[in-house]
């Protein structure tokens, strides 16, 4: 009988979902964009069910930015974000690879290719990985990124973000996307969050923040729910 959570396949994405690349005013996008269309394959059983247990291949467990393995403390505003990792019925994903890659709280990266004049810190690399549960659920404890500007001729800033990456029961169920925070006004300004033409679709990027009597005191809480594909999916970015 075949195994519903390595054979499951996902309906298309429905318009306005995926972004509208490339995007005046960020180089990558054009460096990395294809100028043509794609070439469509036969999707074959290898596509849909493989690679199996990829979380025995990538190592996860790895979800405590905030604290190195010596005991230091990052600097920045803590925060704890989870959420759940879902089909387009809603179904939890167990096993998924989450992972996650964000800048500090002075809008910079731990890379090379990031030399902005911003301070690192040294106790804060900014990526982890963790695996989803038996019921789709993930959860990392980190720093809230700051913001940075992107140097290009029109010059705009992007706000407050985090990457995610989530590798789902088959290669084709992996997704690269962006958190969000509510209430940030440079949320209108992004054009990164605005190339994805559905209003509905851009607020599935936003995180929804969680009310102190359920996060606590010790660090603000946010829950990003992840769609893979399909209905209700969250959008590439």
């Amino acid at each position: 009988m075949r195994n519903i959570h390595t054979t499951r396949l996902y309906d298309p994405w429905p318009d306005g979902v995926e972004p509208s690349v490339p995007i005046e005013g960020y180089t990558n996008t054009w460096l990395f964009t294809p100028s043509q269309p794609a070439i469509r394959k036969p999707v074959t059983r290898t596509e849909t069910t493989g690679p199996a247990e990829l979380w025995r291949k990538l190592i996860c467990g790895d979800g405590n930015l905030a604290v190195t393995s010596t005991g230091k403390w990052a600097q920045g505003l803590y925060m704890r974000v989870f959420g759940q990792i879902l089909d387009e019925d809603s179904r939890p994903i167990p096993n998924a690879v989450v992972e996650l890659w964000q800048a500090n709280a002075a809008g910079r990266y731990a890379h090379t290719l990031d030399n902005r004049r911003a301070p690192l810190d040294p106790n804060f690399l900014g990526n982890g990985r963790v695996r989803s549960d038996e019921n789709g659920w993930y959860e990392f404890h980190t720093i809230k990124p700051g913001a940075y500007p992107v140097p290009v001729k029109d010059a705009w800033w992007r706000p407050a973000h985090i990457h995610f990456s989530v590798l789902g029961p088959g290669t084709l169920s992996r997704l690269v996307t962006q958190m969000y925070f509510p209430g940030d006004p440079m949320n209108d300004w992004d054009r990164i969050l605005n190339s994805v033409g559905d209003a509905a679709a851009r607020n599935r990027l936003i995180a929804t923040q969680q009310h102190p009597r359920d996060a606590g005191t010790e660090a603000l809480g946010y829950r990003f729910d992840i769609v893979l594909r399909g209905r209700n999916a969250t959008p590439e970015a």
